[in-house]
């Protein structure tokens, strides 16, 4: 009992932190939870006259998720380091179970469920990911190829596992984590470029196979250029790695990706080629944001959302109901939002106490910003159907405590960077 009054006390005195609450990052705070209780509106829109309260649930997990992220501001990121390798090793066995036994919907298995409560593993393997990686590239220096080898090691199992779930959305969010947090350990620009060229590689063996024979030529050009040392070998390696991508995507495209994502991966370009099948979100979507017009027809009042042309509107399409009921303006005002709070993380991963945590941070930069933009672009016709869901406000339990999660860990290392700032 003494042991429980102790730890009472504590958690008391953490709740009334008042050093906290004068470190504390409030754009960081305030702009989540601006787009939560805007959300809310939008979900409850969409399934107005349904009986259904999404919407509720939508908000009670941001509330524990901020509850959560109080807590983790305050624990400094370094002394999770020494659980980064059981974490992430415990990911990869989760979701080696998910894929023989988890929960299926919708075509694909992605869940466990505990008491009725499903839970996604793949948005927690983001932040596995996240972390691994982190504790990796602070201590790498990039002279050759091969410092890229454990990088990409640690990135790929977690990244097929979540893709044969079948996520194709998810497991490219672990891709554009992946380059975030290269580049910003330092990894020269070229290699990036190489890194991107192989989707490139990709198209043009499905697409235009000779145009190949100029491509990989000057893949092994660059190469040779950018490399520091052992330029021949490192060379033949990047021209033996295109050629074999461009091998076996024929292949990838005909055999593991199934109907669906072909069709979602190329009708963006033309939807009307299938307006009652692949295109149809996209068109409705489409329709749906032009409808609202500069102001829109205002909350809880979109005739197109109220009728449900998108079928599950409140998920990965939540920016067309935004759209149709707040207009231009509101859309505008959302884009801000987010790009104030990107700068916020960015600027928070600048003044980093260290190296660690200012990886932790652009990871999870990283992850917000490819997210936001490809559900954006998703919902206006610019891009494929991918199915990631758009932060902070798309309907998904996991995913949203997932953020808040990530919220607690950038908003930690801003106070010890803040901290360090003030000593000097």
């Amino acid at each position: 009992m003494v042991g429980f009054g102790r730890n009472k006390i504590s958690t008391l005195k953490i709740i009334r932190n008042k050093n906290f609450w004068k470190d504390v990052d409030y754009i960081i705070w305030i702009v989540p939870l601006i787009l939560v209780h805007l959300s809310c509106f939008l979900i409850a829109s969409t399934q107005r006259n349904l009986g259904i309260t999404d919407w509720y649930q939508h908000a009670i997990i941001a509330y524990i998720g901020s509850l959560t992220a109080y807590f983790l501001a305050q624990l400094p990121l370094q002394d999770l380091r020494k659980y980064i390798k059981p974490i992430y090793f415990l990911t990869i066995l989760i979701l080696l179970y998910v894929n023989f036994s988890g929960t299926s919907a919708l075509g694909a298995q992605r869940w466990l469920s505990f008491a009725g409560l499903y839970v996604q593993p793949s948005e927690f393997a983001k932040l596995a990911l996240i972390f691994v990686l982190a504790s990796i590239l602070d201590r790498t220096r990039f002279s050759d190829l091969s410092h890229l080898i454990k990088p990409l090691l640690v990135s790929f199992f977690p990244w097929i596992l979540v893709f044969i779930q079948p996520d194709l959305g998810t497991s490219l969010v672990f891709g554009a984590i992946l380059l975030g947090m290269l580049y910003w350990s330092g990894m020269p620009y070229e290699w990036a470029f190489i890194i991107l060229a192989t989707f490139v590689t990709g198209v043009l063996s499905y697409l235009y196979q000779f145009g190949l024979f100029i491509w990989i030529p000057i893949i092994g050009f660059l190469s040779y250029k950018s490399l520091p040392n052992q330029k021949k070998l490192l060379t033949l390696f990047v021209v033996f790695f295109h050629s074999l991508i461009a091998k076996i995507s024929p292949w990838f495209w005909e055999t593991v990706l199934r109907d669906y994502q072909r069709d979602r991966l190329i009708l963006f370009i033309n939807p009307s080629k299938d307006p009652l099948g692949g295109g149809y979100h996209m068109l409705q979507s489409k329709i749906g944001i032009g409808s609202g017009g500069l102001i829109g027809s205002g909350l809880m009042q979109g005739q197109l959302t109220k009728l449900k042309f998108i079928p599950e509107q409140h998920t990965d399409f939540i920016f067309s109901a935004l759209g149709e009921e707040s207009g231009f303006l509101g859309t505008l005002l959302v884009l801000f939002l987010f790009f104030i709070f990107i700068f916020r993380l960015i600027k928070i991963a600048i003044q980093a106490r260290s190296d660690f945590e200012s990886l932790i941070v652009i990871g999870i930069t990283s992850m917000f910003i490819f997210q936001i933009m490809v559900n954006i672009f998703m919902t206006i016709g610019l891009g494929p159907v991918t199915g990631i869901p758009l932060p902070f406000m798309s309907y998904g339990r996991t995913a949203l405590f997932v953020n808040f999660i990530s919220l607690g860990f950038c908003l930690s290392a801003s106070r010890r960077g803040q901290s360090i700032r003030k000593n000097l």
